[in-house]
């Protein structure tokens, strides 16, 4: 069943002026769908063509047409794969010209074809045409001497993406000025691309949780004093330095550039539109498990095993003192990922048995519609959703060759 028919609806009041959020209660029985899985190509590999054989794929979409995008960051280059997996072309390299990228960080495609890619060296987005010609460029904004990666979308078209620059993983001194103040939130930016200047506004500002204590108190100490200007302004670039556990951020835009995002440890699916911040949010009545003397042991354990993951991240504490003092958040959060698809359906995927465990993959409708669950071993959530059911993977294998798979899915119910 689609639209509210599966939900109960209420209203409550919202922040904005003259504005409402419409609460959507989704039911609590998981409905069963079946999942067929077409596969149609690879590309990637160290004894294929010189085209696929890439370095680090950072990002992959779709334009409308079915064509696959592949940006690969350690080339600086975008490679575009026809709907058999057939070479179409592939345009940007290094360099100071047009069309070309000092350090290019991410990729956004147009459902027409047209791309941008941000380049954090040259502080400008590149638009480029759905040939693959270099078009307009936006300059960046530079805030206080730094410039913040991370994921874009574009929205309608090229003329806007949509990114939450402060939860990227990775920042870039771009002038004089010091870091940032300290974040007390995220925000969902969108960044208009029309003129020689880019100009962002916010859509939404999910929350941001603060580092643990013993990471706070660190960093205020006279020897951290020139870093933790970094840790304040950029924590979600230091996840070691946070209480496990902790929340994260899961975002995906939506086909009419609306923003879903879940920023919590219960089960809240918030809709967020420029303009008005988030007019809906779609609930399941499923709790999150709460932190025990037993999660914690688990969990300890769990990182003695694991060194390399210890920190999993900066931290300024000894590895040893961090696991014996590990802080918690009192629960673990339900919800593990989030995606959107290309005809507008959310991908939720819950957290499975043990707090690390992926589980079912609940697909809803931005209306407020529970469509219902794929079960946990029917897949994982693709890096891109396409038309007519196509889907990309990133993959690296035990080498560290990295490929990308393209498959169709087609959902339906049991």
């Amino acid at each position: 069943m689609r639209g509210t028919g599966w939900a109960t609806v209420a209203f409550l009041l919202g922040t904005a002026p003259a504005n409402t959020q419409e609460i959507v209660n989704l039911p609590a029985e998981d409905r069963w769908l079946d999942l067929s899985i077409e596969d149609l190509y690879r590309v990637g590999s160290l004894g294929g063509e010189e085209w696929e054989q890439f370095g680090s794929v950072t990002d992959v979409a779709f334009d409308g047409e079915g064509n696959l995008h592949v940006f690969d960051n350690r080339a600086q280059r975008i490679v575009v794969v026809g709907v058999d997996g057939s070479y179409i072309r592939g345009f940007g390299r290094r360099g100071e010209g047009p069309g070309e990228f000092r350090q290019a960080t991410a990729l956004a495609i147009a459902r027409d074809g047209r791309a941008v890619v941000a380049d954090v060296g040259h502080r400008v987005f590149h638009i480029f045409s759905a040939n693959g010609d270099p078009g307009h460029r936006s300059r960046m904004n530079v805030v206080h001497g730094t410039l913040r990666g991370g994921r874009i979308v574009a929205r309608s078209g090229v003329d806007e993406v949509i990114g939450i620059p402060s939860a990227s993983r990775s920042y870039f001194v771009s002038g004089p000025g010091g870091p940032p103040p300290p974040a007390t939130g995220h925000a969902i930016e969108r960044t208009m691309l029309a003129g020689e200047q880019s100009e962002t506004d916010t859509v939404a500002e999910p929350r941001l949780y603060p580092l643990d204590n013993a990471s706070a108190a660190a960093a205020a100490e006279g020897k951290y004093k020139q870093a933790a200007g970094m840790f304040l302004a950029f924590p979600s670039m230091f996840p070691g330095m946070q209480r496990a556990f902790t929340p994260a951020l899961h975002w995906g835009v939506l086909p009419d550039g609306r923003v879903t995002y879940s920023d919590s440890s219960d089960y809240a699916v918030k809709i967020a539109e420029a303009g008005w911040g988030v007019v809906r949010v779609l609930r399941r009545p499923l709790p999150p498990e709460p932190v025990t003397a037993g999660t914690m042991r688990a969990e300890r354990d769990r990182r003695r095993e694991r060194p390399d993951e210890v920190g999993e991240g900066w931290t300024m504490l000894d590895p040893g003192d961090r696991l014996d003092n590990l802080e918690f958040f009192p629960e673990v959060p339900v919800i593990r990922g989030l995606a959107t698809t290309w005809d507008g359906h959310i991908w939720v995927l819950r957290r499975g048995d043990g707090p690390h465990d992926d589980g079912p993959i609940d697909v809803l409708t931005a209306a407020g519609g529970y469509l219902g669950s794929l079960r946990a071993d029917a897949t994982v959530i693709p890096d891109a959703f396409g038309p007519a059911g196509l889907v990309a993977f990133i993959e690296t294998n035990e080498l560290e060759v990295q490929t990308v798979t393209v498959k169709r899915l087609v959902i339906g119910p049991r």
